[in-house]
């Protein structure tokens, strides 16, 4: 990785025209914390990998576990994360609980971050 060197500014000057449109349009403490607690939830590669099979099918834990070679123990913990999150949705068929994207802002977000991380 390349080293980045920041170019600072020669005299201080405050552009107020510019602070007062940030102002404007800055979402609320309480917005930018609950924005900052979903990205968070990505920030897990296990949760990503679970994501990524929710893309093609709804699954159960078994199936999940088995995708993914890990533990139910571990895909539940993982799954009630993204759920609390609004990530993930569940239904019951039968004994079975099978899980799906709550929603298709789930695969824009994942999308887009693979879209910027394949950047030049």
């Amino acid at each position: 990785m390349e080293e980045l060197t920041l170019e600072l500014c020669e005299a201080t000057e405050i552009h107020e025209d510019l602070l007062k449109a940030v102002r404007d349009t800055m979402p609320e403490e309480t917005e930018l914390y609950d924005l900052a607690e979903l990205f968070k939830v990505f920030g897990d590669s296990t949760r990503i990998r679970i994501l990524f099979v929710l893309f093609e099918a709804q699954v159960c834990v078994c199936d999940l576990a088995q995708a993914l070679g890990m533990t139910q123990s571990a895909i539940s913990h993982q799954l009630r994360i993204l759920k609390q999150n609004k990530l993930v949705k569940s239904r019951r068929e039968g004994k079975s609980v099978f899980y799906s994207l709550a929603d298709d802002h789930v695969r824009t977000i994942i999308e887009m971050g693979r879209e910027h991380i394949e950047e030049d």
